[in-house]
């Protein structure tokens, strides 16, 4: 095995228990001696330090660049808004309008100014801070109110990833960009679902999303049972590995609306965490051979 491994723990909807797994599978293998690291990418409304209550020890600005006109070189030729794919900048009777919401800071029109009338900028859209919880190394972001540069601040919460054996990256829900961003660099994908009709169809995009990525990836059930089997048939129907099943406990609730960790809520619930691990642990290694496997395949195929 490496010496770091990148787990995303991501959901095709809200609500699933992600931050539930995401937070007390840190713990657990921080209390096994590994070194972990959790960083909280779900930048819109980020909630693992409610469970971890970290002390927060640094806050950073995250900033993205955005143009700037220099209306004496500017002669609105209107070039900068022709290139520009998301519309952030439009020229009206020559005079150039910059809308910096829309602007997903590619460079392209201070690039390509005829004029050099356009300059970099720095805009601040969040914040990001770091700490530690319980020998757990710690890190969030949070996306300033307005703003809708959450990938850009995703991204500096995983540049705060430090040498740890593990790092948990906890996913904003769903499929967009912003899941994307998180999950782009993870070395296994665990997908939160439920056993209810959204979580199914949820679960499907989450599939195909994580597939399209070439991501290894294994599913968790949470409140397996308080609905049908259909979730545990589909993962039968598509060879997906099912690493968990959490029960609906009362106990489990009640620890979450407290803001306690469920682990310290009953033994039986670190142990089935603590067991979480191993399957993690086993699959890595499977997926690891099997990717040294075919390499020497293709190394042999080619004669080399």
């Amino acid at each position: 095995m490496k010496k770091r491994f990148n787990i995303a723990i991501a959901s095709g909807k809200g609500g699933t228990g992600k931050t539930t797994v995401a937070v007390n599978l840190a713990v657990v293998l921080a209390d096994l001696g590994k070194c972990v690291q959790y960083l909280d990418c779900d930048v819109e409304e980020p909630n693992g330090h409610i469970f971890l209550k970290p002390d927060i020890t640094s806050r950073s600005a995250v900033t993205v660049s955005i143009p700037e006109v220099n209306e004496e070189k500017c002669n609105g030729c209107g070039v900068c808004a022709s290139i520009c794919e998301y519309k952030a900048i439009a020229v009206i009777k020559d005079k150039v309008l910059i809308f910096p919401e829309l602007c997903h800071s590619c460079g392209a029109c201070s690039l390509l100014c005829p004029e050099d009338a356009l300059v970099e900028v720095d805009n601040e859209v969040g914040e990001l801070e770091t700490g530690e919880s319980q020998g757990i190394r710690f890190a969030q972001g949070r996306l300033n109110i307005g703003q809708i540069a959450a990938p850009a601040v995703i991204k500096a919460v995983k540049e705060a990833a430090q040498d740890c054996d593990i790092v948990i990256l906890d996913c904003p829900p769903g499929t967009s960009c912003n899941v994307i961003e998180a999950v782009k660099d993870a070395d296994l994908v665990i997908l939160v679902t439920e056993p209810t009709p959204f979580g199914l169809n949820d679960l499907y995009l989450a599939v195909e999303m994580t597939k399209a990525l070439a991501k290894p990836f294994g599913v968790i059930i949470n409140r397996y049972d308080i609905g049908d089997d259909e979730v545990i048939n589909y993962c039968n129907r598509e060879n997906i590995d099912i690493f968990m099943k959490i029960p609906d406990d009362r106990r489990i609730a009640e620890a979450y609306a407290r803001g306690d960790l469920v682990i310290k809520s009953n033994e039986w619930l670190n142990e089935l965490f603590a067991s979480l691990w191993d399957r993690i642990r086993i699959y890595l290694e499977k997926v690891s051979a099997d990717h040294n496997g075919d390499f020497e395949k293709r190394k042999t195929e080619a004669g080399t």
